[in-house]
């Protein structure tokens, strides 16, 4: 591991330098990818170096706690040489953890889908919840959402609905939003409040570029239609609306939301590409040991994965066995304590899977 890191500081002093260049400078594209790369160098660099400065201090206390003949400051010695050795324990962990190879997709945009499933309105009712729940949590985050497409109800739920929301490190916090949520409450049209129980699917796509999914013009097939739904005469003269149906897989996908037939055909496109990615990810994470298929992060969409619980405002994560006392919170946006838990877990997953594959060796 000391040898892999000396590596990675030595490629980041070099990316420094490199960034000084006026030859780098001078090129945005080039500057762009380099400083991209060292960014992306920074935090394990850094914390390897605070890592051999523990060490370092720890091993001066040590000498001085062996060669000081003065009580007081062997004491001193002493006390350094403990809080510099739990340091660079810490500082070591860390390491392990920065050194877990990197999903690719983690700083890319993403794609969510959310579908209503089981409890008919009330389910099309909470898919709306959670719509707003991510475009808030999203916001808070400093990252920018966008509505695709949707499929409403009279009550103002959604059957379907599907956005992008952009910004860095999207997809690394809201892959673990995918599977199965439930919710238990006493629905609006429920006369003698009784608790129902309904499903809402979510699935989280990281957004692909042209160059990760090749699409043969020739296996599409592209039809126009008229927008339904609110929009007064737009609706009824204009043929905006976009259907894609990719005949190789039979996915199909569909786009109205904007007034420009051009512009519902270019966020088709986009979802049609995410799907397919994902697509080709499931095919070979198939094939992959299903001690790795069973992960954190990447849950089967079949599987309930947290319920939201309204007499109790009690959210429970069942991947994790996590419980918050914070509906309200979470409903408005605040995932911050749910995906930091997720992600840990996700983090001591990996490390016990490194370890016992170093054992095994």
């Amino acid at each position: 591991m000391l040898d892999r890191l000396r590596d990675v500081l030595h490629q980041y002093e070099e990316l420094r330098l490199r960034l000084c260049q006026p030859e780098v400078v001078g090129d945005p594209a080039v500057y762009a990818a380099t400083m991209k790369e060292y960014n992306h160098l920074e935090p394990l660099a850094l914390a390897y170096q605070a890592y051999e400065t523990a060490q370092k201090q720890a091993a001066e206390a040590r000498t001085m706690m062996d060669e000081e003949s003065d009580p007081e400051l062997r004491e001193l010695a002493e006390e350094e040489w403990k809080t510099m050795t739990a340091e660079a324990k810490r500082l070591g962990e860390e390491l392990k953890i920065l050194l877990l190879p990197k999903d690719p997709n983690d700083d890319k945009n993403v794609i969510v889908e959310i579908r209503a499933g089981a409890g008919g309105e009330e389910a099309a009712l909470f898919a709306a919840v959670l719509y707003r729940m991510y475009t808030m949590y999203g916001m808070a985050q400093g990252w920018r959402a966008e509505r695709i497409g949707a499929n409403e109800t009279e009550l103002g739920g959604f059957r379907e609905v599907s956005m992008t929301i952009s910004g860095e490190g999207a997809y690394s916090r809201l892959k673990y939003e995918s599977g199965v949520h439930r919710v238990q409450r006493v629905p609006e049209t429920e006369t003698q409040g009784r608790i129902h129980t309904s499903t809402v699917t979510v699935a989280v796509l990281p957004e692909a570029e042209e160059v990760e999914v090749d699409i043969d013009p020739a296996d599409l097939q592209i039809d126009t239609y008229r927008a339904s739904g609110a929009g007064g005469q737009h609706v009824n003269k204009t043929e905006s609306a976009i259907r894609i149906t990719h005949k190789p897989t039979g996915m199909v996908v569909e786009c109205q939301d904007e007034r420009s037939q051009y512009k519902n055909k270019d966020k088709a496109m986009r979802v049609l590409r995410a799907r397919l990615l994902d697509l080709q990810r499931t095919q070979q994470e198939a094939q992959i040991a299903s001690e790795r298929r069973a992960q954190v992060g990447t849950g089967d969409r079949s599987e309930r994965i947290r319920t939201y619980n309204y007499p109790q405002s009690r959210v429970t994560d069942h991947r994790i066995g996590l419980t918050l006392y914070k509906l309200d919170g979470v409903l408005n946006g605040d995932l911050t304590e749910l995906t930091d838990a997720l992600i840990t877990a996700d983090r001591a997953a990996a490390l016990a899977r490194q370890e016992e594959e170093r054992t095994s060796i």
